[in-house]
């Protein structure tokens, strides 16, 4: 393009104020850049002495080509000379006087016009260079997970004293669910174990990266206080500790860890070295930031930490489901996209970064280029610092970093380049990094921001999309469609609403950032206005949080993808038809439009609608027994809309969509039979979004942390507590149920929590159906034995007491006689349930039995002689 045909696409009279020529793109760094990623991801852990040949032989053969290529430049450049003393250069309008093209390369050296071509074996040898580098900083890396005695005495199991090198922040890990109980949390840190001493007295200097693990519980002294409080989440990096521990082995899988380092007991970290200064500074302000953020809502509390330091530590499980099931997991921490904010703040937008009419405050204090990008160096730095090296945050440092160099030596930035090069320093720095799945995500965002994203906003543009829409549309989408396939390794599901949903969120980023960072610098000075700010800043980020939570919501979000790369191959096909269909769908906005309302319908299906179609819920239902896995979740219809609900499963997200899919908004009573994390942990979900009226427990409050959890979740939306008596009545609707158990006073219970289960009998128009929760059989034979025994006999449904188990009283089972049994439990679970000898004896007392692992949620329609079960 010449550049009168550039003043002429400006469509102004005097041309384009800023012309320039727009070549083909600059990708010669992409091929060294993708290669020494696959070397270090393929060298790591491989065999020393293969990684080492590998990485020899690549720098001998390298070096030698890019040897010989210059020896041909300056053959090339005599020869120019020796023409030039012949007088035979010729000069014409892409000549200079020396036979040089204007622009000053050589004529046939095998460049361009615009001086983009490498020679042939100059390309090459870059190639090799970074591929020897690459195995070379493999190697060395790989060596540190064998170097000294730390994997010997793991193999060993070995109890040792060591002193380490805190190198990460402490996180929490997620709740689990393990049967009944949940599993006890941990502390988890990242280290260097710097010396270690045997059980016999002999000590060791070393360097080995390992993860410690800290009993949480154990640390906190007591299961009653809050896990916040826990001395070992204070520990900053680069502090050094002491620790009694075991060591294991760590797990095969490529992370970066030679072993692990287990560490029990409820004493407080023994702090050996303070953490260095730049690392209490960020301490501080990080600190200051939560403390400023103590006072907002529980959503933007957790996420205003994450999104400006990258500070997750309160975020709760639900809310990163949330974010997961919507694919905005980039904002729920800082990202490159936070960092461009932080830096276009300063320096101004990208393009006018280098122009006499750029903006920023740089410029608006007076602040010359080359200072400008001195000081956006110490920004980048100390971002690098206050967020952690993530490698979200050491990407965009490093392409920060050489924008910042463009702007100082004056030269044109080119971003593709720019990323390239980003990439093959921090492979080459941390080969770790070519592993990481959140390195892949942010490279292939990035690369699709640069790509694809400029293309199909012009493409909109063109069919008069407005230019902000069209910009905030194609980047959303550029970035998905390159991301999906990867996310869908990682979670085995395809987000249906994570363009809409990141296009909404994002035009709350900008501002939630600005206003985050600015809490973060005054918390230390004026804790007020940095509370100001942070109620400010709590606004655009409760939406984000709102974003998720309703992307999360809706039935038709996401679909479930094969969680492997032949899935992602597929998905990565899909999502290539979908473009190209998409493509000429644009061409027809009727057809554009109905194909929208068609998504519209499959993301949010309406219950009407899903009615119809799927036959869910059928008309009339009494009771439905949601497929939760291994655990209890009863619905006990009580109106249009309304239902009580009995027990509410392990999984939040499992129950909401169960409740959701049955239409689930109003709650007048949640019954928890006993305090088990099978029957409770999934208690968010029940609440999420509805109207609930009371939450009713048994009276025996063990184990005492689900309680307490229970009790935390309740509070939290402001929702009566109360405990269920033997002998209580209640009505809602054309729903009438009575407490058959526990007494008054279940505290001797002979199998504990269990024993204590609240036991209903429920009767909806003539159905009669009758819950018992996980009792076993002491109690079992002492409910028999009760005054409500009359009650039991002819029931038309039982719930299954304890997912069916072997422990059960076959007196109980003649004497309700049920016509319906069953049972929830999960597929292939490790207990057995349900045990083949409790199947046999309902089934031998006429009844019949259905179980969700095989059969999915169940719905019980009718009653009397029109009794029936659909199954979902």
């Amino acid at each position: 393009m010449n550049r009168r045909a550039v003043h002429a696409a400006s469509g102004r009279r005097l041309g384009a104020s800023n012309p320039r020529e727009e070549g083909p793109a600059d990708l010669r760094l992409v091929p060294p850049a993708l290669a020494a990623w696959v070397t270090a991801a393929v060298t790591l852990g491989g065999p020393p002495g293969w990684v080492a040949g590998v990485a020899v032989v690549c720098l001998v053969v390298g070096g030698a080509l890019l040897m010989a290529g210059r020896r041909r430049v300056h053959a090339q450049e005599g020869s120019v000379g020796r023409r030039f003393g012949e007088g035979q250069p010729e000069e014409g309008p892409e000549r200079g006087p020396l036979g040089v093209r204007r622009g000053g390369l050589p004529l046939g050296g095998g460049y361009r016009r615009d001086g983009s071509r490498m020679w042939p074996r100059v390309s090459v040898a870059a190639v090799l260079l970074c591929v020897g580098a690459a195995a070379a900083s493999a190697g060395l890396h790989g060596a540190d997970l064998r170097r000294g005695p730390v994997p010997a005495l793991a193999r060993e199991y070995a109890q040792v004293t060591a002193e380490v090198e805190v190198t990460s922040d402490p996180r929490l890990t997620r709740p689990r669910i393990k049967g009944d109980h949940a599993a006890p949390t941990a502390v988890l840190l990242d280290a260097e174990v710097r010396r270690v001493r045997r059980a016999d007295g002999t000590g060791v200097v070393t360097r080995t990266p390992v993860l410690m693990i800290v009993d949480a519980t154990s640390a906190r002294g007591s299961p009653h206080l809050s896990v916040e409080r826990s001395p070992w989440l204070s520990v900053l990096p680069s502090t050094r500790l002491r620790v009694a521990a075991r060591l294991a082995p760590a797990l095969s899988g490529g992370d970066e860890i030679a072993a692990v380092l287990r560490v029990r007991g409820s004493a407080p970290p023994e702090i050996v070295e303070e953490p260095s200064g730049p690392q209490r500074f960020a301490g501080e302000l990080r600190e200051g930031l939560r403390e400023a953020t103590d006072g907002l809502d529980a959503d933007a509390r957790a996420l205003l930490p994450g999104l400006v330091v990258g500070d997750t530590s309160r975020v709760t499980p639900e809310l990163d489901d949330a974010f997961k099931a919507t694919d905005l997991t980039h904002l729920l921490a800082v990202s490159g996209g936070n960092f461009t904010i932080l830096l276009a703040l300063f320096i101004g937008p990208p393009g006018l970064a280098q122009r006499a009419e750029r903006r920023g405050l740089a410029p608006r204090l007076g602040v010359p280029l080359r200072a400008t990008a001195l000081f956006g160096g110490a920004i980048t730095l100390g971002f690098v610092i206050v967020c952690r090296p993530d490698p979200s945050v050491l990407r965009a440092a490093a392409c920060g970093s050489i924008a910042l160099l463009a702007i100082a030596t004056g030269r044109r930035r080119s971003l593709i380049p720019a990323l390239a090069t980003a990439v093959l320093l921090l492979v080459l720095y941390d080969p770790w990094l070519s592993r990481s799945y959140g390195f892949v995500l942010s490279v292939l965002a990035t690369g699709a921001l640069l790509t694809l994203a400029p293309r199909w906003s012009a493409a909109l543009r063109r069919r008069r999309v407005p230019p902000r829409l069209a910009e905030a549309l194609a980047a959303a989408g550029a970035a998905q469609a390159v991301c999906a396939p990867v996310v869908a390794v990682l979670s085995a599901r395809v987000s249906l609403v994570a363009v809409p949903c990141n296009l909404l969120a994002e035009f709350a980023v900008a501002p939630a950032t600005v206003l985050g960072f600015a809490t973060l610098a005054a918390a230390s000075v004026a804790l007020p206005v940095a509370k100001a700010m942070a109620w400010c800043a709590s606004w655009p980020v409760q939406w984000i949080a709102d974003i998720a939570r309703a992307g999360a919501a809706l039935p038709g979000g996401g679909v479930d993808w094969p969680g492997s790369w032949a899935g992602a191959l597929l998905l990565a096909l899909v999502v290539v038809a979908v473009v190209f269909v998409g493509r000429r769908l644009l061409r027809h906005p009727w057809l554009t439009g109905a194909c929208g309302v068609l998504f519209l319908l499959v993301v949010v299906q309406p219950p009407p609608i899903t009615r119809v179609i799927t036959g869910w819920p059928p008309p009339g239902w009494r009771m439905a027994m949601c497929d939760v896995g291994q655990g209890d979740a009863t619905v006990l219809a009580a109106g249009d809309g309304t239902a009580v609900v009995v027990d509410a499963g392990p999984d939040p997200v499992l129950v909401d969509r169960c409740l959701g899919a049955l239409g689930i908004t109003r709650i007048p009573l949640v019954v928890l039979t006993h305090f088990h994390a099978d029957h409770v942990a999934g208690l968010a979900g029940v609440l999420r979004g509805r109207s609930v009226g009371a939450i009713e427990t048994t009276g025996l409050e063990e184990p005492p942390e689900q309680a307490e959890f229970v009790r935390r979740e309740a509070a939290a939306r402001h929702i009566p507590v109360t405990r269920a008596v033997a002998g209580e009545r209640r009505r809602t609707g054309a729903l009438d149920w009575q407490v058959l158990w526990p007494p008054p006073s279940p505290t001797a219970m002979e199998d504990g929590p269990n024993d204590a289960s609240v036991t209903l009998l429920v009767k909806s128009a003539g159905l009669r159906m009758l819950l018992l929760g996980d009792l076993e059989p002491p109690a079992q034979r002492a409910l028999s034995r009760s005054p409500a025994a009359a009650e039991l006999g002819g029931v038309d449904v039982l719930k299954v007491a304890h997912h069916g188990s072997a422990y059960q009283d076959p007196d109980l089972i003649r004497r309700a006689a049920p016509r319906l049994a069953l049972i929830s439990c999960g597929e292939d679970n490790p207990y057995g349930h349900p045990a083949p000898s409790t199947v046999a004896a309902l089934r031998a007392g006429g009844a019949v039995v259905l179980r969700t692992d095989e059969d999915g949620a169940l719905a019980v329609v009718g009653a009397g002689g029109g009794l029936s079960v659909a199954r979902h």
